[in-house]
């Protein structure tokens, strides 16, 4: 059966939008990438492909993806892929989902330092848990967890957080046993804000006196170490939010969790609602609804729609999934060989591949019948996905 196109499509208001947007603001190389990659992606633009069926004799074209990973119609692969390489990582243990946010003012200078800032969100989450784990107050144990970046909140706005998903256990630390956490408690919440909060503020101060963050606009005084360090002051007293949900009902779970979770962008084209002359309007949650979570609709200027979405583009080559400790990716296969012997769970038995059947499985998949489609002719790419976005009447 063939899937459904969404009605419209971050594509559709980039297209529309974007060049006399773009003459009036100042954007990164990497931001008009973005809108470049987005607004030609499974169009004539990037070439393609003709097909054939010959089961029922229907004839489709099929246009080349983008790939980049700010597109809201390339992840659902991308994803797949992942976590068919991440199966063979789980295991028969519960799984506990630790999330870890930065406060406003350090959100706001982010947006200037999103090599630096993302970092540490990401390397201080880790070290605080690796930290509080190791405690043998706590658990006494060596972990690992994957992390993955988010940087928006329902509304687009920005609001970097980190998504952990952690083991409920580890090893020992003559790694000679595996040490379980009790049944549906990992970590005490409040004890992991508070080492977060003092190990960020000190390395964010560190990085400063480094001279690593930049600073414009209303935060350019900061650049003064005083100015900074009284900056920083109010927020050594505040809450920082970290925050732990109860363990996932069995490794399936996880996996389903992380297939919503490690290849999402800003906003997917389903939530998506209209755009006409009052502008874009989508889905969103409000979270600070008291009682059941409210599902509501906004409406943005498609100009501030366009740069809520562009406030969430990585810098090129940051990796927003991330492994530590035991699952980071220098040992993580010797290390979970090493835990499911302890477990005494048999040796996972790679299945052979059959050549013959590699080759048989078709490429492209009639949306009628189901049969395999036959590619008859390669259609030319005439454009740069990785170039900006082409002046308006030069295609």
């Amino acid at each position: 059966m063939a899937t459904t196109r969404p009605a419209l499509e971050v594509a559709d208001i980039f297209r529309r939008h974007g060049p006399a947007w773009r003459q009036t603001e100042r954007l990164s190389l990497g931001q008009l990438k973005v809108m470049s990659a987005i607004e030609q992606c499974r169009s004539a633009a990037l070439g393609g492909h003709a097909l054939h069926c010959d089961g029922c004799g229907q004839s489709e074209i099929a246009y080349n993806s983008c790939r980049n990973r700010h597109c809201p119609k390339c992840q659902a692969r991308a994803a797949k892929r992942w976590l068919e390489a991440r199966q063979a990582d789980l295991l028969p243990v519960e799984y506990y989902h630790v999330v870890f946010t930065l406060p406003a003012p350090i959100a706001a200078i982010a947006w200037y330092n999103k090599t630096v800032v993302y970092g540490l969100l990401f390397d201080i989450a880790a070290e605080t848990m690796r930290t509080i784990a190791a405690d043998p107050k706590r658990l006494g144990a060596q972990i690992g967890m994957t992390m993955v970046l988010h940087t928006w909140g329902s509304a687009l706005t920005h609001h970097p957080h980190v998504h952990g998903i952690v083991p409920g256990g580890g090893l020992s630390p003559d790694g000679a046993r595996w040490v379980a956490c009790k049944h549906g408690f990992f970590l005490p919440v409040r004890v992991l804000s508070r080492l977060f909060r003092r190990r960020f503020l000190e390395a964010l101060a560190q990085a400063h006196g480094a001279g690593q963050l930049q600073f414009f606009g209303e935060y350019a005084g900061l650049a003064e170490v005083r100015a900074f360090a009284d900056w920083l002051a109010p927020l050594r007293k505040c809450e920082w939010v970290v925050y732990a949900k109860r363990p996932f009902a069995g490794p399936q779970a996880v996996l389903a969790y992380l297939s919503r979770y490690t290849h999402r962008v800003a906003i997917s084209n389903q939530r998506l609602i209209a755009l006409d002359e009052r502008g874009v309007t989508f889905r969103w949650k409000d979270y600070r609804a008291k009682g059941r979570t409210p599902v509501k609709a906004m409406t943005l200027a498609a100009a501030e729609f366009m740069r809520r979405f562009l406030l969430h583009v990585l810098p090129s080559g940051f990796h927003r999934i991330r492994h530590y400790g035991l699952l980071a990716n220098a040992r993580r296969k010797s290390n979970l060989a090493h835990v499911r012997q302890l477990l005494q769970i048999p040796a996972q038995v790679q299945p052979v591949k059959d050549p013959q059947t590699e080759t048989a499985q078709a490429t492209f998949v009639c949306p009628h019948c189901g049969a395999g489609m036959v590619i008859t002719a390669t259609l030319p790419r005439h454009y740069s996905i990785r170039a900006p976005p082409a002046l308006q009447g030069a295609i």
